[in-house]
């Protein structure tokens, strides 16, 4: 059965190709599909054949899946049909994404971007039709994403909603709201027994990566006498154990316990509380943002903390956090942080 964006487009998409192609509407012929793996729909006219598949929103994560779908699918048709991605509106990002891909779009806005041998269309700046009154769940938004964090702490582990909703802390109202907006994006997915997975971890990360902002949580920037990064780490995380104050290793400091990949100077840690000239003192912190190599972070939510554990007698954040904590660092950062993600999070496609 198909899904009201797959009808919708059935019914709108032949006139925006007549119409961008310069075409009478009869000279447009859609091909209903039954398969559940394949394009939603084709469409031919005047010798173009398009593999249509559609997508409720433009973000990424249905971004992401759209275009596997596509890869799979288009060694079975002909060598010169067109894949088309349908979506109701297609925001910047989502044109940049599949530029970077070389794929073409067209929206139910009337914005397109089809390219292939003898054809080049591109319409932009036509106005989003679909705009919704209200602010959606945002399923990443500080205390929301501890679901997320969860799922992909353990993917191979299937959760109902009352679980999620203890482990996390959230009421179970909220837990159903988040839920339920992570389904319509295609991101988790529910079993006959209405359990909950991600329907792929790593689009789940990468959706989640996208959308984090590190310089959301308050950092503390300042400068620690220390000969290098490893120096650094262990006499702060030492002095810290001895006054038993929560923290958590990440960034660039805690990428190195786990894959010893590159060395470092920033240190970065996540405290619990936030910290005052005591701690400053005992720490020989000097609070200075030019030349800093200690970051001390009070975390917007202590979810961060969630999925933490010692290596080699450091605490540091659960590997999904560290990834989405490298983003806001300098340095090899984004090495380090495909890094982690190489060793630590072994995930296959259905895990």
């Amino acid at each position: 059965m198909k899904g009201s964006i797959e009808k919708q487009a059935m019914a709108e998409v032949p006139g925006i190709l007549a119409n961008l192609l310069e075409l009478p509407v009869s000279d447009v012929n859609v091909v209903p599909q039954e398969r559940k793996i394949g394009p939603d729909f084709l469409v031919n006219a005047s010798g173009y054949h398009f593999l249509v598949k559609c997508k409720s929103t433009a973000a990424r994560a249905p971004l992401l899946m759209a275009l596997r779908q596509i890869s799979e699918i288009k060694d079975s048709f002909k060598k010169d049909a067109i894949p088309l991605i349908v979506v109701p509106y297609m925001g910047k990002s989502g044109m940049d994404f599949y530029q970077d891909h070389d794929l073409s779009w067209i929206d139910l806005s009337g914005n397109a971007h089809i390219k292939a041998p003898g054809l080049l269309i591109h319409v932009k700046g036509r106005p989003n039709r679909f705009k919704k009154v209200g602010r959606p769940a945002n399923v990443f938004a500080p205390k929301s994403a501890r679901i997320t964090r969860q799922l992909l702490i353990e993917p191979g582990k299937s959760y109902n909603q009352r679980e999620l909703s203890q482990i996390t802390g959230l009421d179970e109202g909220h837990t159903s709201r988040i839920v339920r907006r992570l389904e319509e994006l295609n991101l988790i997915k529910r079993d006959d027994q209405g359990f909950l997975r991600p329907s792929d971890p790593e689009q789940l990360l990468d959706a989640w990566i996208e959308t984090y902002d590190f310089s959301k949580h308050q950092i503390i920037k300042g400068h620690i006498a220390a000969r290098s990064g490893e120096e650094l780490i262990n006499q702060m995380t030492r002095t810290l154990a001895e006054q038993q104050i929560d923290y958590a290793a990440t960034g660039l400091a805690g990428a190195w316990q786990y894959t010893h990949f590159a060395k470092f100077r920033l240190a970065t840690l996540f405290l619990a509380d936030p910290p005052g000239k005591n701690l400053f003192d005992l720490l020989h912190f000097r609070e200075d943002e030019r030349g800093a190599n200690t970051w001390l972070v009070v975390p917007n939510d202590k979810g961060v903390f969630h999925g933490s554990s010692a290596r080699d007698d450091i605490v540091c954040v659960h590997p999904v956090q560290m990834c989405l904590d490298l983003k806001g660092h300098p340095e090899r950062a984004k090495e380090a942080a495909s890094m982690v993600r190489q060793e630590c999070l072994k995930w296959g496609r259905d895990a």
